[in-house]
């Protein structure tokens, strides 16, 4: 079998450049730290890989919500702490008042006082968010929810609540309408406050003694429903924000693990590849010198 002088030098030229750019591979794995450069270095792990990055991009993503949620919970939990702070002082008013001994003027002090706290519970209501909207509003995050009236305050929201996705299978509402809180199951607080203001501010007779003995006791046991519903909210609340501490701690795994899967597909073995690089240099120099051997050879040299 002949072999041409063409073909010689073709098989040891084809030979040097696919050292040549086994070892520029290298070299590119190297530098950057990936063995998997494109898709074509290695197809099976690449496609695991993306299936793994896409994983991983969901997971951060619900982490962003459950952030977005917490920041809602953490509010409605802070006002609602005030809303209890208010609603205990307002029964202590109450029991006070109902103080055989105290004259007309001394109730219309109690009456001042419940009238400032009637104020201030309808502008926590109308508490705005980080972002600028409504808190207890349900949908109509622009709307005021309660605007200020004769008989205390109406409601102009509505009652749906705000769902995110918190993780793959958990819709989480991070919302109370107000009329879950101040006027639940009938019993306005609102209104409650308001008709105990009239009636502190009416002179009192023996002839209304016990009517009025008997609206302070309505009114206590009124302050105190709305107390224990809000109370029941604020635990709601608490559980909410329990449950998304322990989605993020399960997220934070999984990114974990995400990490550590695609370190293991992606990642470059450092000591293989020098090795390996230095093992391609020593065979590229044999090879260059063998071409070059070879390529010299003439039938004259035997003649």
């Amino acid at each position: 079998m002949r072999i041409s002088t063409n073909t010689i030098y073709q098989s040891g030229i084809s030979k040097i450049s696919q050292l040549q750019s086994e070892q520029v591979k290298l070299q590119q794995q190297i530098s950057t730290g990936r063995r998997i450069a494109s898709p074509s270095d290695d197809p099976v792990a690449s496609a695991r890989a993306l299936e793994i990055s896409h994983a991983q991009s969901t997971n951060a993503k619900f982490a962003d919500t459950r952030q977005t949620a917490q920041l809602k919970l953490n509010t409605i939990e802070s006002s609602l702490t005030s809303l209890t702070s208010m609603m205990i002082s307002t029964q202590s008013s109450l029991v006070a008042a109902g103080n055989a001994t105290f004259s007309d003027q001394e109730r219309q002090f109690i009456a001042t006082e419940l009238s400032g706290t009637l104020e201030a519970m309808i502008g926590l209501a109308n508490t705005k968010d980080a972002a600028g909207n409504y808190l207890y509003a349900g949908f109509k995050t622009d709307t005021k929810p309660f605007v200020a009236n004769a008989s205390g305050a109406s409601y102009a929201g509505d009652s749906n609540s705000q769902l995110l996705q918190v993780d793959t299978q958990r819709q989480m509402a991070v919302n109370v309408s107000g009329d879950n809180i101040f006027q639940a199951a009938g019993n306005d607080i609102f209104a409650t406050l308001s008709d105990l203001v009239t009636l502190l501010n009416t002179p009192l007779t023996p002839a209304t003694q016990a009517a009025f003995s008997a609206g302070i006791a309505t009114g206590i046991g009124s302050i105190q429903a709305g107390l224990d519903n809000v109370l029941n909210v604020r635990a709601a609340v608490g559980s909410k924000l329990n449950e998304l501490d322990t989605l993020d701690t399960a997220g934070t795994d999984r990114d974990l693990q995400y990490s550590q899967s695609l370190s293991a597909l992606q990642d470059l073995d450092y000591a293989s590849a020098l090795s390996d690089i230095s093992k391609n240099q020593t065979i590229m120099e044999a090879a260059q010198k063998s071409f070059v051997a070879t390529t010299s050879l003439s039938l004259f040299d035997f003649i």
